[in-house]
């Protein structure tokens, strides 16, 4: 099987649900809603078949230093413990509003898109093991993202150990660990939002697809003409 969608919304959403049955939340990256209401009336606006997997809060992720942090208004605690999946006040926090977002959406897959500048050092490694261990769930299905450096040995082993699904580009790397696949496009030949896939692209980026679950999300600057044209090589080949 599978699923094509766009990282956030390329088109206004009464068209975007015309015509795809799944969208990868960035907003929830950005900034929590301040209302849980706001979440409910996204659930209620869609289709009932239509799947919202979203992209964790950055406070988990990301340290303060961001650029990314130009966009949360909101005061939450010292930034000094924002990020890198600390074991601090503020990122289990931060986990409860990602988790309240996503049980309201009725989504079970959370992405946790991880920055290059996260990289595979010890006390990061033990901060990680320790938070994915703390928030274990059966309802989800939780997408790791790394960047940068990591070692694909490590990576296997860490997803393995906590069952996390590991998530690519699969024009750059192979996924290693996970029981679907998820796939984010972010361009080629490495992070241009600039291009545009070719359709011999695309009848590779099917090859990638395997007998799991496939979830495909464009995030390149053409990502709705581009997934549109992937779904339909999907529907024609499948």
């Amino acid at each position: 099987m599978v699923k094509v969608g766009c990282c956030g919304f390329p088109t206004n959403k009464k068209e975007y649900f015309k015509k795809f049955s799944l969208v990868e939340l960035q907003s929830t990256f950005y900034e929590i809603p301040a209302k849980i209401e706001t979440v409910k009336r996204w659930r209620e606006e869609a289709p009932k078949n239509f799947e919202f997997t979203l992209k964790a809060f950055q406070v988990i992720t990301h340290d303060s230093k961001s650029p990314t942090y130009k966009r949360l208004k909101r005061k939450f605690g010292n930034p000094k413990n924002y990020g890198f999946f600390k074991n601090t006040r503020e990122v289990f926090e931060a986990w409860e509003m990602t988790r309240e977002v996503a049980k309201n959406l009725n989504s079970k897959i959370i992405v946790f898109q991880c920055p290059a500048s996260f990289k595979s050092e010890k006390e990061n490694i033990e901060n990680f093991r320790n938070f994915f261990k703390k928030i274990k769930e059966k309802n989800f299905i939780f997408v790791w993202e790394p960047r940068g450096n990591w070692p694909e040995d490590l990576i296997k082993k860490l997803c393995k150990e906590l069952n996390l699904v590991h998530c690519v580009d699969p024009f750059k790397q192979k996924p290693v660990f996970g029981k679907i696949n998820y796939f984010r496009l972010h361009g080629k030949p490495d992070y241009n939002l600039h291009y545009k896939y070719r359709e011999k692209d695309l009848k590779e980026l099917l090859k990638f697809c395997d007998k799991k679950e496939n979830y495909v999300l464009f995030n390149n600057l053409n990502m709705l003409e581009d997934s549109l044209r992937f779904q339909k090589l999907c529907q024609k080949f499948t």
